[in-house]
C-alpha cells in the first residue's frame, strides 16, 4: 500500500535536514548553500529534495521549525521554578552543539531572508516568550510579583542574557546555575513588596526593600546614592 515508502521517505527528509543542518555547523553562509550542496551532502538526489521543497528558504524553514523546542510546560510551582525551567529549555537549546551552531550561521543572517525570520519568530521566540508572560502574570495575579512591574520588560531580562551569550558564541559555557542566577536577580527586583511604595520611590526591576529596624531611610531622590 501507500503506507509501504513512508519509512524511507521520513528518512531521507531527516538526512536532508540533517545535511543542511552539518553545512551550516561548518559554517556554510546561507547565500552559498543551494540545494544541489544538500542533496549532495544528504546522498540524494535533487529531485528527492525539490520533491519536498520549493527552495532552500523553505527547506531551512522547516530546519528551523524542526530544531524549535517543544511547547513550553513549566512545572507549575511557583513563579521561581517555572521561570528557571523554562530557562533551562534555552540554556539546553544553547548549550547543544549542533542546535547552537547551525542556528548561529541562520539567526546572524536571519535580515536577509525574511521567510527565515518570520519562522524563527515563530517557531523559537514566541512560544517561549509566550509561556514566559502567562509565568508572569500568573505571578502578578498570586502576589508573587509585585503589580506595577512590567513584564514584558521583564521577559526580556530573563531570556536576554542567555540569547546573547549564545548568539555571540556558539558553544558558550552556559552553566548548569546559569537559569537559577538569572532568575533570581531579576526576581530580586520584581518581588511583591511588603508595603505600598511611594510614587517617588518607584524603580523599576528593583525592590523597594525596607531598611533594617532603626535604621535610615534614603530620603526620595537620593535612592543609590552612597
Amino acid at each position: 500500500g501507500p503506507r509501504r515508502g513512508r519509512p524511507r521517505s521520513e528518512a531521507a527528509e531527516r538526512a536532508i535536514l540533517d545535511a543542511a543542518a552539518r553545512l551550516l555547523e561548518e559554517g556554510v553562509p546561507v547565500a552559498a548553500l543551494s540545494v544541489e550542496r544538500i542533496a549532495r551532502t544528504a546522498g540524494v538526489g535533487k529531485a528527492t529534495v525539490y520533491r519536498r521543497w520549493p527552495g532552500k528558504e523553505e527547506l531551512l524553514v522547516d530546519l528551523l521549525r524542526s530544531a524549535g523546542p517543544a511547547r513550553p510546560e513549566p512545572p507549575g510551582t511557583s513563579v521561581r521554578d517555572d521561570l528557571v525551567a523554562l530557562l533551562e529549555a534555552v540554556r539546553l537549546r544553547g548549550a547543544a552543539r549542533r542546535s547552537s551552531a547551525a542556528l548561529h550561521t541562520v539567526f546572524a543572517q536571519l535580515h536577509g531572508y525574511p521567510k527565515l525570520r518570520e519562522a524563527y519568530r515563530r517557531a523559537v521566540v514566541e512560544p517561549h516568550r509566550r509561556a514566559t508572560l502567562d509565568v508572569l502574570r500568573r505571578g502578578v495575579a498570586a502576589g508573587e510579583v509585585r503589580p506595577d512591574a512590567d513584564v514584558e520588560l521583564l521577559a526580556d531580562l530573563l531570556v536576554g542574557p542567555l540569547v546573547l551569550r549564545a548568539a555571540a558564541e556558539p558553544g558558550a559555557d552556559l552553566g548548569e546555575d546559569l537559569p537559577a542566577l538569572i532568575v533570581d536577580t531579576v526576581l530580586t527586583g520584581a518581588a511583591a513588596r511588603p508595603r505600598p511604595a511611594a510614587p517617588d520611590a518607584r524603580v523599576c526591576g528593583f525592590r523597594d526593600d525596607p531598611p533594617a529596624a532603626g535604621g535610615p531611610r534614603n530620603p526620595p531622590g537620593d535612592r543609590g546614592r552612597p
